[in-house]
């Protein structure tokens, strides 16, 4: 509880934290990394879902039906919603990658927990894969950075801002935003990418050849 007043205290004044608090504050968000009992296997496993933020939707609003207090909007409750929210979000999706490539590609499902003494980037290469190396934590964490400072006004951003001004639950907000980034010309355009780089992998012969 010390860390998450701490964590108000400073979203509130809009002070940068000293690494003592930045210390006690990523505690904090890695004590919330874990997922309620059993809706690993009643909100993801049980569910099945072939598009990760589908998955990720439906367990938002998953943990709103958990939450005594889902509708209180006061700004302390909120922000503690919020900071929950976020220290879930990489184990849920950690878990629907798992159960989609379980369901729909034959692959082995494995279930790890989350680690309280890695980082974000750590714990979510974990929870995916495993092993892992710094290379591809620091390159993940260098993405989640970027992603996170590349703007205010997107789609989703937006969408959320419209949502909650309605004075919605924190949890049917964040779920409007996740439905607007599912979008194929927004944060669906990652899946295009992606796409766009398996074609490469198949026709390119030659990645030496600057004109091929």
């Amino acid at each position: 509880r010390h860390g998450f007043d701490e964590t108000v205290y400073l979203l509130l004044t809009g002070k940068l934290p000293n690494k003592a608090e930045l210390e006690d504050f990523s505690q904090h968000m890695a004590s919330l990394r874990a997922l309620p009992d059993n809706f690993i296997k009643d909100m993801i496993l049980s569910m099945k879902g072939k598009d990760v933020l589908n998955i990720l939707a439906r367990s938002v609003l998953g943990l709103y039906t958990l939450d005594e207090k889902a509708d209180d909007i006061s700004l302390a409750n909120m922000i503690e919603q919020t900071l929950n929210i976020i220290a879930k979000f990489p184990s849920i999706i950690a878990y629907s990658y798992q159960a989609l490539k379980y369901a729909y590609q034959g692959r082995t499902l494995t279930i790890r927990h989350p680690q309280t003494h890695l980082s974000t980037a750590e714990n979510f290469l974990y929870l995916v894969k495993g092993k892992y190396t710094k290379l591809e934590a620091d390159l993940l964490d260098l993405a989640l950075v970027l992603h996170a400072e590349h703007g205010g006004g997107n789609n989703s951003t937006f969408t959320m801002r419209v949502t909650s001004s309605t004075e919605t639950d924190i949890y049917s907000a964040v779920t409007s935003a996740i439905a607007s980034l599912k979008g194929p010309l927004h944060g669906g355009a990652n899946l295009k990418v992606l796409d766009m780089m398996e074609d490469l992998k198949k026709h390119v012969k030659n990645w030496k050849d600057e004109a091929e």
